[in-house]
């Protein structure tokens, strides 16, 4: 591991915040902080911590020392100055003093001493930081150091490699680790640095280069060890000749680890995400990834993210999916299982009053595919990806060693239900269609692009899908997901599309099929070019993709809900709009099959009829041509229905979200007109 220290890069971070009245020593903590955070070797979301001592004033004028310590929630790879708290440092050192001191309290006093009393909890590590006394304490979760302490003989490693760094044996982190922190550093106040068995590393200076560069070397040193032992340590099992597809086996997971609520209909889904790499593969394919899955954990917060362990499986073969689901469902069930007796004899152990996790597993290892890290969002599978990655880096460095070796169950019980963890837990507030992956057509601009903006904004993952491909690609990263650029009147491209989106998110959900244009004409005046068109892109574009869409539903097992844009024209036809109004027509009918067809598997079907709306079809030019040929204004010709109101794009796709969430409904029509008496459902 090489310092990624830049002198030009420090001066001008340190220059910008002091501008803005920021402390010049949190300036400077700031750009190191983010320099061991952007490295995933050394710490990964949230994890990790450094601090500062310096001196701030107070309201009253006075001088204050303070401890400004990475605040709870907050990314070292991008934290900010208000990122890292002012703590009181005297006090807050003082609190070591206590013979005990729980959780909660400890939260409370700390923040009892923020001198901004809006500013995040500090971190529960930060009574070690002002224990020790230097200048700037760097802490990370390295890889390469927890590969050396997660093994038998791990300390004599580290005592061998690092002679004069303190080592701590491992203790819960929080005040019992400050304590025992304290009393290894007083016996040893010469060290170099200190280790934590199964945990980390911490370095320190009263120079913030020296702190970080030690830790870049003491990683080097750990990774040079590493290099020694065996590259590939694992013999791996023979691999049938095909396979299925990620995008194919991707859903069966998905549905596999659905959260039954008590509520029919409305399960609590999981988003995936799918990786593979040659250190992946090695040890997915390994002939006993069975029991290295069920090691442990590298560090003790990644049981948060991917719980104890995850579930081997074996390569799905191509042409025997069904079999292969059996041997999901069937470890997927015995997994609950074995996690709630995990639950009930550690609950029994602490004294009961823990509220059970829900008990699906986390991470997939499939050989010959990768693995597959399911998160509550995209962004949570994302993390748990992560987690699941360097575990498998520690594992299989640990293993060219000796072997792996985690904490105890136990411990990483006392770290998955931390109370700390549960009041962060409970806080959490999921929107209606949080783990929900919804699929919309037509959705570069537009009403398209109106529904996936509202989709988004209740919780839902989405996939946008369009002709235009620049459009979709930006509209899609826009809005947190993903767009694929596909001509919905070509099968081939449809089914292509919807597996990447089931290989992107684990599955689908909700299919919004909008992409539509009004052909016109008079049927015996209309080329027959003309005709067809209509029909390839609004009807059969419609069947191509709600097909695509609801065999994934199908593979998953969970329900689904497919919406589709009928418009006007398919209940009350206008002259010369033969081709639009007679495909629309024949759409609202195969909405109605498909609600026949699937609604036994959950999968609702239904329609939103919607009329004079501003669009990519319905343009200011049409409006105004339209108005004329009606003797009205453009705004009399808009508001030309029962209560007087122009429909917007939001309304109607409102009426999309709401048919997306409809638990009881299928084979509807729901009308958005401001009210057409011809239009109207008979």
């Amino acid at each position: 591991m090489k310092s990624r220290w830049n002198d030009s890069e420090l001066a001008s971070m340190v220059a910008s915040y002091v501008d803005k009245g920021v402390n010049r020593d949190l300036a400077i903590r700031t750009y190191t902080t983010r320099l061991l955070g952007q490295d995933p070797e050394l710490v990964l979301h949230g994890g990790g911590n450094t601090s500062v001592k310096t001196m701030l004033t107070d309201r009253d004028g006075t001088s204050v020392d303070v401890l400004c310590v990475k605040g709870s929630g907050w990314d070292m790879g991008t934290i900010e100055p208000q990122g890292l708290p002012a703590v009181r440092l005297e006090p807050l050192k003082a609190m070591v003093g206590f013979d005990e001191l729980s959780d909660d309290e400890m939260v409370m006093l700390q923040r009892r001493l923020l001198m901004d009393p809006n500013a995040p909890n500090p971190s529960v590590e930060a009574i070690l930081h002002a224990l020790l006394p230097f200048k700037h304490i760097d802490h990370t979760h390295a890889n390469a150091i927890v590969s050396l302490t997660n093994q038998p003989h791990g300390e004599d490693l580290i005592r061998d490699l690092f002679p004069k760094s303190i080592i701590v044996p491992y203790v819960m982190p929080g005040f019992i680790l400050a304590k025992e922190c304290d009393a290894a550093f007083r016996a040893n106040p010469g060290g170099d640095g200190m280790i934590l068995l199964k945990h980390g590393i911490f370095t320190w200076s009263d120079d913030p280069r020296a702190a970080y560069e030690d830790m870049i070397d003491k990683i080097d040193q750990a990774e040079r060890r590493l290099a020694k032992g065996r590259p590939k340590p694992f013999t791996p099992v023979e691999l049938p000749k095909e396979m299925s597809t990620v995008a194919e086996i991707a859903p069966i997971l998905r549905g596999a680890i659905a959260i039954d609520t008590g509520v029919e209909g409305a399960p609590k889904r999981l988003i995936l995400e799918h990786r593979t790499s040659q250190k992946v593969l090695d040890f997915c394919n390994a002939e006993t990834v069975a029991s290295l899955v069920r090691r442990g954990n590298a560090t003790p917060e990644h049981v948060i993210h991917i719980k104890r362990f995850g579930i081997a499986l074996p390569a799905p073969v191509s042409g025997h999916l069904s079999e292969w689901a059996e041997v999901v469902r069937d470890a997927v069930a015995a997994y609950q299982s074995e996690y709630c007796a995990y639950f009930e004899r550690n609950n029994a152990r602490v004294g009961g009053g823990k509220t059970m996790l829900d008990p699906m597993p986390r991470v997939f290892y499939v050989a010959g595919i990768g693995l597959f890290a399911a998160g509550a969002t995209r962004k949570n599978a994302l993390v748990g990806a992560d987690v699941a990655e360097a575990t498998i880096d520690v594992i299989t460095k640990a293993e060219g060693i000796e072997s792996f070796e985690a904490l105890s169950e136990a411990d990483l019980f006392d770290i998955e239900y931390w109370s700390l963890e549960q009041v962060k837990l409970a806080k959490q507030v999921e929107k209606p269609l949080t783990r929900q992956v919804a699929v919309v057509t037509g959705a570069a601009g537009g009403l398209g692009l109106a529904i996936a903006e509202a989709l988004r904004s209740e919780g839902a993952e989405v996939a946008l899908i369009d002709i235009s491909e620049d459009a979709v690609a930006r509209q899609g990263k826009r809005l947190g997901g993903l767009g694929v650029a596909c001509d919905v009147t070509n099968p081939a491209a449809v089914d292509a599309a919807i597996a990447k989106v089931a290989g992107y998110f684990g599955g689908v959900d909700i299919l919004i099929s909008n992409a539509g244009a009004a052909f016109q004409g008079r049927l015996v005046d209309v080329p027959e070019e003309t005709f067809r068109k209509a029909f390839e892109l609004n009807f059969w574009g419609h069947h191509y993709m709600a097909r695509a869409a609801v065999k994934v539903m199908e593979k998953q097992k969970t329900g689904g809900a497919v919406v589709f844009n009928v418009s006007k024209q398919a209940v009350n036809p206008g002259a010369d709009f033969g081709p639009y109004g007679t495909s629309k027509a024949a759409l609202m009918a195969l909405m109605r099959q498909y609600a026949i067809e699937h609604g036994a598997s959950g999968i609702t079907s239904n329609a939103v009829n919607a009329d004079r709306i501003r669009t990519g079809l319905m343009t200011d030019e049409m409006v105004a041509e339209r108005s004329r040929a009606r003797g009205l204004t453009p705004e009399a010709y808009m508001r030309g229905n029962l209560v007087g109101r122009e429909v917007t794009g939001a309304d109607v796709a409102a009426a999309f979200v709401h048919l997306a969430k409809a638990r009881a409904s299928t084979g509807a029509v729901l009308t958005v007109d401001g009210g057409n008496v011809a239009a109207m459902m008979r």
